[in-house]
């Protein structure tokens, strides 16, 4: 039986540079960085401090994936076309001064949403980070 979700993986362009980021003006912490097999593949995972079970894979695009698949990727994620993450956060306008005070860049500034507040920011790597301060709401009351 399934009991959680315990991995993604987000494509990053330099593994030490997105790790900084996520660690340093994310705030999050460092799970595993080791080299596998020959010293050729780095499996580089960091996570928020209080979802332990929950690890974030930074990766480069390539093998395993084929050199086509990995283009590909490489590609939307250098045109800023990939979503890496949700993050819920308790102020949603705090946390947008906070990070756009590290030097986040921001394509959507804070707005009211059915489901709460949100924001959508970009990683070091040019990804998607969509921030939201949830609120209860019913997905009925909008049928």
């Amino acid at each position: 039986m399934i009991t959680n979700v315990s991995l993604t993986s987000v494509f990053v362009k330099d593994i030490d540079a997105a790790k900084a980021f996520y660690i340093d003006v994310l705030g999050f912490v460092e799970r595993t960085d080791i080299t596998i097999g020959d010293g050729s593949y780095r499996w580089c995972t960091v996570g928020h401090p209080g979802q332990p079970e929950l690890e974030v894979h930074l990766q480069l695009p390539g093998p395993p994936l084929s050199p086509e698949v990995a283009e590909l990727f490489a590609r939307a994620r250098d045109e800023g076309s990939l979503f890496a993450l949700g993050l819920a956060v308790d102020d949603c306008r705090k946390t947008y001064d906070d990070l756009r005070a590290k030097g986040v860049e921001f394509l959507q500034e804070p707005a009211d949403r059915p489901y709460g507040v949100e924001a959508v920011a970009r990683d070091n790597s040019g990804n998607w980070l969509v921030l939201v301060e949830h609120k209860e709401f019913s997905p009925a009351d909008f049928d």
